[in-house]
């Protein structure tokens, strides 16, 4: 069945009620189409599904109509009448709503002939904006619980295990381990309870991949936990997520209760003696608990702090008892893996990257969003090919990988393939998938401050390189940026970063340097600019530029004097204005209100 093939002899709207399209309104354009339909007396052969995240987040709220998957973006409540009258009178599509990759082109009527959606290969998000999140019927209907099914009936734990690891599936959440291998060290752990966790402990700033996936499809990660646990001899599991994502709680509640009511959890799974049962534990939002022992201690009711490995979960985790931790995308592959094959799933991608990796499209970037493409497309092909490249037609100055764990990728890198092993040569990492793209407004200094700014604050405080030498590299590169930087302060940074990534206990410790090691590589001319010339090509540090008028731009016309809160711009009417740089404190409202672009921040 494809993606978007609906129910036999029925038309189907669907509305991405994601967080993203939920947040421009899609809740009420999802009511007024339901009311449309009514008042055109259709309700017999339409119908609307509330589906999750679509993908192309930039462009919400998104609705397709099945079965022609025809594909509407930006859709606002003044634009639902139309679409149901034409659909109602003759099948057929508003043409001015349909998407356009540029205002002169040529609309695409087609979902899967967006550029966005054409190059992706969607197995974790097979389901995503296609089902009803909270409808388990919805899920059934397009093969939710074939894999456990299958695995029940047809798989003992140890064959379904060497099939997770001739598949070549390795987790999505970071470090990239085997997947199998981590069922294999578990299962032969000794001990009658043994326990599976999902990890959806997403907090990467600007990542958004596992919340979407359990707003989207909930029933895919139960479905992985399940087959898990089966595999490693676990009866009970926990999904760890964070409470800030109260739609994907509330979804999977509802799916872990339908599911139960269906049988495919709690007791006698579908007849096979097998019994699993799920519960949620909401963090409070540590990043650090991403990390396996720091979760595990949290679930346990204790502060969230990592422990020294060994031992590792696999023989001594929750409560000391075996315990295999897997995020939420590599346990949605799962069911897939189990239906179609190892070798179906180890054909996808390259070398030791197979399948398909999620990854949250964000920044200066024209369309963005969630997309999954297969391991081994470039970062080029992702950022301009799906992604339309950057916004306004700027050139692309560099691509954030792997969050603030990963590295910075200049332009003349985009052609890095995304395999764990190519990215890490490069300095960054696959990571769990977050991707931010800027431009050439970005300044790379301050783009690393920031990201180290997350990760001293997220520092738990247990080790102390992580605690203190995070807080030394940004005390310096904070100073760089606020135009104090002295001769020999990158050297110290370049140190420093190498103490904390040898001497720290856990991951964030261990990786909170590569922002700031991959700017210092890539882009070490503007710390020396910052340094040495008390210069911020980018403009974005506000104590290393200020504002001047242009006066051959500048009318006189006295709109920047009239908005400027300290009285720092003078000038005759009608005659070029002047800006004091003593008196200016740069707030930028003098850009943002002049009609004719006289100001710039140099």
């Amino acid at each position: 069945m494809t993606p978007h093939a609906p129910t036999q002899g029925s038309t189907i709207i669907r509305v991405c009620t994601g967080s993203g399209c939920a947040m421009n309104g899609s809740l009420e354009v999802a009511d007024a189409f339901e009311a449309a339909i009514a008042q055109a007396g259709a309700n017999d052969s339409v119908r609307v599904v509330r589906t999750g995240c679509h993908g192309m987040c930039g462009s919400g709220p998104i609705v397709t109509v099945a079965p022609d998957g025809v594909f509407y973006p930006k859709v606002t409540l003044d634009r639902v009448t139309r679409i149901v009258e034409r659909l109602v009178a003759d099948g057929g599509y508003v043409s001015e709503f349909l998407f356009r990759p540029a205002e002169d082109a040529e609309p695409i009527v087609h979902y899967a002939d967006v550029p966005f959606n054409a190059a992706q290969r969607r197995i974790v998000l097979r389901r995503c904006g296609v089902v009803d999140p909270e409808d388990i019927d919805d899920a059934l209907a397009l093969g939710a619980y074939d894999g456990l099914r299958k695995a029940l009936e047809t798989l003992d734990p140890d064959s379904l295990i060497e099939q997770v690891k001739a598949s070549g599936l390795r987790g999505r959440g970071g470090a990239g381990f085997l997947t199998g291998q981590k069922w294999r060290f578990t299962r032969d752990a000794s001990g009658e309870v043994k326990y599976v966790i999902c990890n959806a402990d997403e907090g990467d700033p600007g990542a958004f991949m596992d919340r979407s996936v359990i707003e989207s499809d909930p029933h895919s990660v139960l479905e992985g936990m399940a087959i898990a646990a089966y595999a490693i001899g676990a009866h009970e599991g926990y999904v760890y997520v964070r409470a800030e994502y109260p739609l994907a709680v509330k979804r999977l509640r509802i799916a872990i209760a339908q599911a139960e009511e269906k049988g495919f959890l709690g007791e006698d799974i579908l007849g096979s003696g097998f019994c699993f049962e799920v519960k949620v534990r909401e963090g409070a939002g540590a990043f650090v608990c991403g990390e396996e022992t720091a979760l595990i201690a949290s679930i346990e009711g204790k502060r969230g702090m990592p422990k020294v490995r060994p031992p590792f979960p696999a023989t001594s985790g929750l409560w000391g008892k075996p315990t295999c931790i897997n995020n939420v995308e590599t346990l949605a592959n799962i069911a897939w893996i189990v239906v179609e094959g190892a070798e179906a799933y180890a054909s996808i991608g390259t070398g030791d990257s197979k399948g398909t990796k999620v990854f949250a499209l964000t920044g200066k970037v024209r369309y963005s969003g969630l997309v999954e493409v297969p391991m081994g497309m470039t970062v080029r092909d992702l950022v301009y090919g799906i992604g339309g490249g950057c916004a306004e037609g700027r050139d692309c100055k560099a691509v954030q990988i792997g969050g603030p764990s990963g590295g910075c990728l200049p332009f003349e890198l985009l052609d890095t393939l995304i395999e764990y092993e190519a990215l890490t040569e490069v300095g960054a990492i696959v990571g769990s998938g977050g991707m931010v793209v800027v431009d050439h407004e970005t300044c790379m200094v301050d783009f690393a401050r920031y990201f180290l700014t997350f990760t001293q604050e997220e520092s738990c405080g247990k080790c102390i390189p992580c605690r203190i030498g995070t807080k030394r590299m940004l005390e310096i590169v904070t100073r760089i940026t606020e135009g104090e930087g002295q001769e020999g302060d990158i050297e110290k940074l370049e140190k420093l970063a190498r103490d904390v990534k040898n001497a720290s206990l856990c991951g964030l410790g261990q990786t909170a340097p590569n922002p700031m090691l991959t700017t210092i590589h890539y882009f070490r001319e503007e710390y020396e600019e910052h340094i040495r010339s008390r210069y911020c090509r980018a403009g974005a540090c506000t104590a290393l530029s200020h504002y001047v008028i242009d006066a051959g731009l500048c009318k006189g016309c006295a709109v920047c004097k009239k908005h400027c809160p300290v009285g720092a711009i003078w000038g005759e009417l009608k005659q070029p204005h002047t800006i004091s740089a003593e008196r200016c404190i740069k707030c930028g409202a003098c850009v943002e209100h002049c009609p004719f672009n006289a100001i710039k921040r140099v």
